[in-house]
């Protein structure tokens, strides 16, 4: 029946196109105890149901469904919503094309037992279903451009999950929080710039921008560099949220509203009493606001006709009771309500069958302890299905200092203070130092200041008398001291307050006598004084002192030559050098010598005789004295035979010759013909000169055989002395 009723409120449309939306939801703490929601299409079927399965339960999902009407059903059992005093619950939908279909926050204005919102689906998306989703969060902070700004996430395939355009370009700056739903793997984030410039507004004398993706509250993509130019590409990978742990027990310090794991972390049980330390009744040990657990409120019913509701009635839905209120009869009637404190509740009119028609004659008011009017409904009241929802709010045990004396004996004491300023007094007088009328001993001002106080010498002799002074303070009067006040005057006197005019002006110089600048007609020493420094003033001279005031006769010409002592022309008396030293070279300086040495300037006596001779050992005229060598002195032995005596020895120089024209001697023997050639190299032998004879034994051929001479062939002719020569006769 319930789905039909809802069928028909929806108008009836028929269309082929399908969409699909993103559902976001989250829940508040008692959530799985209290709350749900239902999805319903233009046909009334219900296409989603979801209820949380833990506390603070963030719910997001994709759903297909077709285009058109459709209504969703926000349930809380409790009655207050989805709302506690740690966590504001929401309700969205959104397309694929970003449009925000459904926004329901939960506030303390909207509590409720069950919350209708019908909406339209259009098409948005082509028509396959779309992947599993986690949802995520686009932020990018604008600069002054925003129209050039757009977005895209890809899969890994490059198609594109999701984007965004067109911004407006006021107001500048501004921050965008775009919710997305995105499949889990690896994507990428794309941000694109149609100037070309980035984010980088600071260039156009603006501000920067920048970029994120959040998920699960992690930063997915960071982009703080503005000057990206036409695009930047990020790639991430998306996931599931992973649980939160925390304390799950809100009667626990460490209570976590937000936590959907236990994690023992809950250590601390909460300790109720006043924590502001600004109220009297503050509780230092307190780590919990105890507030005031109930009150009573005022609820006026209301008929136009005063015929009374006929059956309707108005409930009081809370968490303490269901309440029904009905009006009897007259044009009002007044409850009294305890109710709880906090606490959500809501009022809805309840509209009987028989009093259908009477109900635009209801109204209420519902007054809070204070008297504040919370809600006011006159006749007619024409809407009786809308909720009232509101909130039971007492307060809390703090009270309020009231500052004051708390001091009964005091002059000022006020009964109803609670909380001591230090402000009692008990004496009041004049309480300003600044005049004579002065009390030390008063604690509050009673306004009898009247003679301001006005220090200063009171005798007239003084230099600084004062006729107005009424008080002068021990040693406030300055004696009067005659003398030279100028700083810049020779006789300046430091301690004088009255001038005499007997300054004497400064002159600066050399006070000392016994210095070689000594001013006799100077008063004041400048520090310039120069003692006398005594020598050759003479810039001319040799041992001229340019430090020198006063000549000493010292001075000493210049002498130049050679000043080095080790030199070959020192100048024992020279005082300047010319550089003309000549450095001693030792060495034989006698060109005859062997061992001459023509650079040599003094002769050390290593001179050497020459001696000419032969030099070489293995020669029979070897002279050990030798030093320069005369190769044609040296004679060597000969491997002949041994001549009749000593005459003969190789190193004879005719014997050499002998041996060398004739081998005869040599090689067989000496005879009378060596002897002879022998006499006359020496010249003792004066006739020709001898010379040796052969006689013809035989004439052989090739063959060796003995033949007679012929012409045209080969012959050996053999001779007596052994001797054999070849002959070929034409």
């Amino acid at each position: 029946m319930k789905k039909l009723l809802l069928f028909l409120l929806l108008p009836i449309t028929l269309l082929s196109q399908n969409s699909y939306l993103v559902v976001e939801a989250q829940y508040d703490f008692y959530g799985p105890q209290e709350s749900e929601f239902f999805i319903m299409d233009n046909s009334g079927d219900t296409i989603l149901h979801h209820v949380p399965s833990q506390p603070n339960e963030y719910y997001i999902d994709t759903l297909w469904t077709n285009v058109g009407p459709h209504v969703a059903i926000l349930l809380d059992s409790y009655g207050d919503g989805w709302l506690t005093t740690t966590t504001a619950g929401y309700f969205r939908l959104w397309n694929v094309c970003q449009d925000t279909i459904v926004e329901f926050i939960c506030s303390s204005t909207n509590y409720f037992a069950t919350e209708v919102i019908s909406f339209n689906v259009g098409p948005c998306q082509p028509n396959a279903p779309p992947p599993p989703c986690v949802p995520a969060k686009v932020i990018i902070n604008l600069d002054q451009y925003q129209s050039e700004t757009s977005w895209e996430i890809k899969d890994s395939l490059g198609n594109i999950i999701t984007s965004g355009s067109g911004y407006s370009n006021s107001p500048d700056y501004a921050s965008l929080v775009i919710p997305v739903c995105i499949p889990k793997g690896n994507l990428s984030f794309t941000i694109m710039d149609s100037y070309g410039d980035g984010l980088n507004g600071s260039i156009w004398q603006g501000q920067d921008g920048s970029y994120f993706v959040v998920q699960c509250n992690d930063t997915l993509v960071y982009g703080t560099d503005p000057a990206f130019g036409t695009d930047s590409t990020h790639s991430f990978v998306s996931d599931s949220c992973p649980p939160i742990p925390g304390c799950l027990d809100p009667a626990y310090v460490e209570f976590n509203p937000f936590a959907s794991v236990s994690d023992s972390s809950c250590t601390v049980l909460k300790v109720f009493g006043c924590t502001d330390s600004t109220m009297y009744n503050y509780d230092s040990t307190a780590n919990s606001m105890q507030l005031i657990d109930s009150c009573n409120f005022t609820l006026v019913l209301h008929d136009l006709m005063g015929n009374g509701w006929v059956g309707s009635s108005l409930k009081l839905f809370s968490p303490a009771d269901t309440v029904e209120f009905i009006h009897g009869g007259g044009f009002t009637e007044v409850y009294n309500i305890d109710l709880p404190s906090p606490m959500p509740a809501t009022f809805r009119f309840q509209i009987a069958s028989q009093a259908a028609l009477t109900t635009i004659e209801c109204g209420f008011t519902f007054i809070n302890p204070e008297g504040d009017t919370i809600i006011s409904v006159q006749p007619p009241f024409i809407q009786p299905l809308f909720p009232y929802n509101f909130v039971t709010n007492c307060g809390n045990i703090c009270i309020e200092k009231i500052l004051g004396c708390t001091d009964s004996t005091a002059v000022n004491y006020i009964d109803t203070v609670n909380t001591d300023d230090g402000s009692c007094y008990y004496n009041p007088g004049c309480m300003n130092p600044l005049f004579l009328e002065y009390d030390s001993t008063a604690d509050y001002d009673n306004g009898s200041c009247e003679t301001l106080i006005v220090l200063g010498c009171m005798d007239s002799t003084a230099l600084n008398y004062n006729p107005n002074a009424n008080v002068e303070l021990p040693g406030s009067c300055i004696d009067i001291i005659y003398g030279c006040m100028n700083p810049l005057a020779f006789n300046y006197n430091p301690n004088a307050n009255v001038d005499d005019s007997t300054c004497i002006p400064l002159i600066y110089g050399c006070t000392d006598p016994t210095m070689f600048n000594y001013c006799d007609s100077c008063n004041t020493d400048d520090g310039s004084c120069e003692p006398f420094v005594y020598g050759c003033t003479d810039s001319t001279m040799f041992n001229f002192n340019p430090l020198a005031n006063a000549d000493n006769n010292s001075c000493v010409p210049y002498i130049v030559g050679c000043t080095d002592p080790t030199a070959l022309n020192y100048n024992p008396e020279a005082n300047t050098e010319d550089f003309s030293c000549i450095d001693y070279i030792y060495g034989c300086t006698d060109s005859t010598a062997l061992n001459y040495n023509p650079e040599a300037n003094t002769d050390n006596g290593s001179c050497i005789d020459v001696v000419e001779g032969c030099m070489d050992q293995d020669a029979h005229t070897y002279n050990e004295l030798a030093n320069v060598n005369i190769e044609d002195s040296c004679f060597y032995d000969a491997e002949c035979i041994t001549g009749p005596g000593e005459p003969y020895w190789l190193n004879d120089p005719c014997y050499a010759w002998v041996i060398d024209v004739d081998e005869y001697c040599c090689e067989n023997e000496w005879d009378n013909i060596c002897q002879l050639t022998y006499d006359y190299c020496e010249g003792t032998w004066t006739g020709p000169q001898p010379k040796r004879t052969k006689e013809l034994i035989m004439i052989v051929d090739i063959l060796g055989r003995p033949v007679k001479e012929n012409k045209n062939q080969l012959l050996f002719y053999i001779y007596d002395d052994g001797s054999v020569e070849k002959n070929l006769k034409q």
